[in-house]
């Protein structure tokens, strides 16, 4: 079953606690954080405290992407509160190997995320390897109200062939404009973890199962 992961940023956070309550009975699901610093992307997101009640109040892992600048920097802190998936951009740190040693002896998943602009090869294969999510970008970071861009399905293509030949298992997930139009064609392409914002919190009569289950199909 492919992993939906709702993202945070869209929800309401004036009823954090019933906005999780929402998914509680729906299997294979992450919850997605889009933590942003200001610097690497323009915008600010949820801190420390927000996190630790997210983790306290959901059974779901969470799945932290970090669009911030010296990701090095939040692998302590992100574990302390519980977090699943330490994902970082490839184009936010120059010492990428380093990086994911030290979040691996942490983490159960560690994962790495490209901009649009960046080319899918520019990971090298000993580091897809290592890792255990590949997050492909299909908006660029931090802005809101940008078409899906069509560009990622070369990208998820080629990681689909890499993950068949060298028998490997990591997670393909994108991110940005997904909905249940585009949701079919990228698990056809060969997506494994789709992250949704407005697409599930819009939903009528706050049925987010329903809206999950679109993507699913």
């Amino acid at each position: 079953m492919t992993t939906i992961a709702p993202s945070l940023l869209s929800a309401n956070f004036l009823e954090l606690g019933k906005e999780l309550e929402r998914f509680d009975s729906i299997q294979d699901l992450w919850l997605h954080l889009d933590i942003m610093d200001g610097h690497f992307v323009p915008n600010l997101t949820f801190g420390e405290t927000v996190l630790k009640d997210v983790h306290k109040f959901s059974k779901h892992p969470l799945d932290a992407h970090l669009m911030v600048k010296n990701p090095e920097d939040y692998i302590d802190i992100y574990h302390k509160i519980g977090v699943h998936n330490f994902t970082f951009h490839w184009e936010a740190t120059h010492h990428h190997d380093r990086l994911i040693q030290r979040a691996k002896e942490l983490y159960k998943s560690v994962g790495v995320s490209l901009n649009p602009a960046t080319d899918v090869r520019v990971i090298p294969d000993y580091i897809l390897k290592k890792i255990d999510l590949v997050l492909i970008m299909s908006v660029n970071p931090g802005f809101g109200g940008q078409k899906f861009i069509d560009g990622v399905f070369e990208k998820i293509s080629y990681l689909k062939n890499f993950k068949e030949v060298h028998k490997l298992d990591f997670h393909i997930q994108v991110d940005g404009g997904v909905n249940a139009e585009n949701a079919v064609k990228l698990i056809d392409a060969g997506a494994t973890n789709l992250v949704a914002g407005s697409f599930i919190f819009k939903a009528k009569d706050n049925n987010y199962k329903s809206k999950i289950d679109e993507l699913r199909k």
